[in-house]
């Protein structure tokens, strides 16, 4: 169990000013540990990233809603999750991880709690795949509740997963681009793959984690023509955020820096507005529509 490295605790004050109910579409909030302990046997071991500070650098972006994605550390204890949703006053809500012996009644208190999703993760580092039953089995006992399921794939497993996602009965949200590395370029089997799932009008993605795609570093610029090519695809079905607090990157980015490369993932400010405010409001506050 490796110890991973926190955010960067300086950002800087980002000169592209976010939208009034702007949302914060994937972060995390980790312990504190003495409260909401870390599972044994965790793939990485974070520093605390707690509900105060998510909040502060939340306020200091301009954000003011935000999905709070389960982590990993956390395994099926979703406390930490339905803590900081709770909290938020209704700013926030989340994305659970559950087991397959969960009950309909656990689902519903989920739901209660704010909980809008549930997470799969296909990445082999942070334990690979989910057995195949288990994950059909869950995505149609999520259904009667108008929730999606959020992906979580490595990029060079995305065309393999392709026939499974195609079939999937709720919506799904792909995190981080699917995670393509950008110097195989737009045209590597991956993105070629992602974009043709955006075709079905199930499918939503991220364009988040450009420092997971990016090969060249900070300011990861390299990142920037994949979020373009998927927000010209679908851009009634894109979602950002920061992913703080950034676990297992290469380069720890800085949150208001990331927020000023959003900007240029677009240059239609009308667009900036749906994957800002108003992508996210249909997905997880339909009932404010």
């Amino acid at each position: 169990m490796a110890a991973i490295q926190g955010p960067d605790p300086s950002p800087v004050r980002p000169h592209y000013q976010l939208p009034a109910g702007a949302c914060d579409a994937h972060c995390h909030i980790y312990g504190p540990a003495s409260k909401f302990p870390y599972v044994p046997g965790t793939a990485y071991l974070p520093p605390d990233a707690p509900f105060e500070q998510l909040q502060t650098l939340h306020n200091f972006l301009g954000f003011e809603r935000a999905i709070i994605v389960h982590p990993s550390p956390h395994g099926t204890d979703n406390r930490v999750t339905l803590d900081g949703i709770a909290r938020s006053n209704g700013a926030y809500r989340g994305v659970a991880v559950v087991d397959d012996d969960i009950t309909d009644g656990e689902l519903e208190g989920l739901h209660q709690g704010g909980i809008r999703a549930i997470r799969f993760n296909f990445v082999a580092h942070l334990g690979g795949a989910p057995e195949l039953p288990i994950f059909e089995r869950l995505c149609a006992r999520v259904k009667p509740l108008g929730w999606h399921v959020v992906l979580h794939f490595d990029a060079k497993d995305l065309p393999g997963y392709a026939d499974l996602i195609g079939r999937m009965p709720v919506p799904f949200v792909i995190d981080h681009m699917g995670r393509v590395q950008a110097e195989g370029g737009l045209d590597q089997q991956p993105f070629k793959t992602l974009l043709e799932l955006m075709r079905n009008p199930l499918a939503w993605v991220k364009v988040t984690g450009p420092e997971r795609v990016s090969t060249a570093g900070p300011p990861f610029h390299d990142a920037i023509p994949f979020a373009r090519a998927l927000i010209e695809a679908a851009p009634d079905r894109v979602l950002w955020g920061t992913d703080w607090p950034h676990p297992n990157v290469k380069w720890m980015p800085n949150d208001g820096a990331l927020v000023n490369l959003f900007e240029l993932f677009t240059d239609d400010e009308g667009l900036r507005h749906k994957v800002l405010v108003d992508n996210p409001t249909r997905l997880y506050w339909p009932e404010q529509l």
